[in-house]
């Protein structure tokens, strides 16, 4: 299935996802692509809306590969398999942990306008983003959402690749995936229209949520 936009494949998700309604959840959008997916969740079980900030920890001469992740109110994660691999001293852990955490608490107080974080204290936290390729941020995400206080995390999203899908599976309580192709190169070739979602954009979806 080819998604119209991230809107529509939000409704469609939404849909799947009915079973939560009721359920004390909270929608967690990963900034900037999954938001108005989420957006579109979070109107249709009838459940708040929030952003769930995390950035990856890049080794330093391949930051594509992740050591790990850091999120909201310093919330670690390690990758120690990697750390090992790559022979990552502390000094270079902490030199990218101290940047991106001052870039996490810079975007989550853009995107919320000064809002506290939705509470995630025993309630099933929903992460939901447009699409999962690696999986490595929507992996910190649940690990986040765990640190924060989640009873149960449940990622949800329209489309991802067979190794995310069953990986993630070992680390959410579930994985809902509504598509997931035998030959996956790229999560925007399943859209019409994969525009970039600007700050802006998830500004306002925020915003209308929380009216």
């Amino acid at each position: 299935m080819i998604f119209k936009d991230r809107v529509m494949a939000g409704r469609e998700l939404a849909e799947r996802l009915a079973e939560f309604k009721n359920q004390d959840a909270v929608v967690l959008a990963l900034p900037r692509g999954g938001v108005p997916v989420a957006f579109e969740i979070a109107q249709g079980i009838h459940a708040p809306l929030d952003v769930i900030v995390v950035r990856k920890l890049g080794i330093p001469f391949q930051p594509e590969l992740a050591m790990g992740a850091v999120g909201e109110d310093g919330i670690i994660s390690r990758n120690e398999q990697v750390i090992a691999m790559a022979n990552i001293s502390p000094e270079q852990f902490e030199e990218a942990r101290l940047r991106e955490n001052e870039e996490v608490a810079d975007r989550a107080k853009k995107f919320r306008e000064g809002r506290p974080p939705v509470s995630l204290k025993g309630r099933l936290a929903l992460i939901v983003d447009d699409g999962i390729a690696t999986g490595s941020t929507a992996q910190a995400a649940c690990h986040v959402a765990r640190a924060l206080g989640a009873e149960k995390v449940v990622l949800a999203v329209p489309v991802g690749s067979k190794e995310a899908v069953a990986t993630l599976s070992k680390i959410a309580d579930q994985v809902i995936c509504l598509e997931v192709p035998e030959n996956f190169f790229a999560v925007g070739e399943w859209y019409e229209d994969f525009s970039a979602v600007t700050d802006e954009e998830v500004v306002t979806l925020l915003r209308k949520s929380n009216k």
